[in-house]
């Protein structure tokens, strides 16, 4: 007779390939993506192929820039004896928190051979200025 116990039973070792599946196909469905920084700014770039302009939403909140879209992307071939079809759909999701000094208020976004790039400008650093403060009687 076999035991069971919960540790090494058949059950969860059976769905243990399962337990992550939902965040292996979100990764699988998220653009790849890089940034860098420059003196003036910071650049990131979204790999976004086939995906139209009408079909991807940016929005900057607190702090936090996201890229939202949906692929959806067919291709098809044929031949004499043969025919391929491929089609790819989903939606995809990506966020980035922006550093202290970038201005999300001033974000610029362009989409060109399938690269979705944004320029988020750095704000100038401003030296506080000094203020006397006041001593009140009393």
């Amino acid at each position: 007779m076999v035991e069971k116990s919960q540790s090494t039973g058949l059950w969860p070792s059976f769905y243990e390939p399962l337990r992550n599946f939902g965040t292996r196909v979100a990764e699988w469905l998220s653009p790849a993506s890089d940034a860098s920084a420059s003196d003036d700014a910071y650049r990131i770039s979204v790999e976004l192929p086939g995906v139209s302009e009408k079909d991807i939403d940016i929005s900057v909140h607190d702090g936090v820039v996201t890229v939202k879209g949906e692929k959806s992307q067919e291709h098809q071939e044929e031949g004499d004896t043969w025919f391929f079809s491929e089609r790819q759909y989903g939606a995809f999701s990506r966020t980035f928190r922006l550093p202290a000094d970038a201005d999300g208020d001033k974000i610029e976004a362009g989409l060109k051979d399938g690269v979705l790039t944004l320029s988020v400008p750095k704000r100038t650093p401003q030296s506080p200025e000094a203020r006397k403060i006041k001593i009140s009687k009393g």
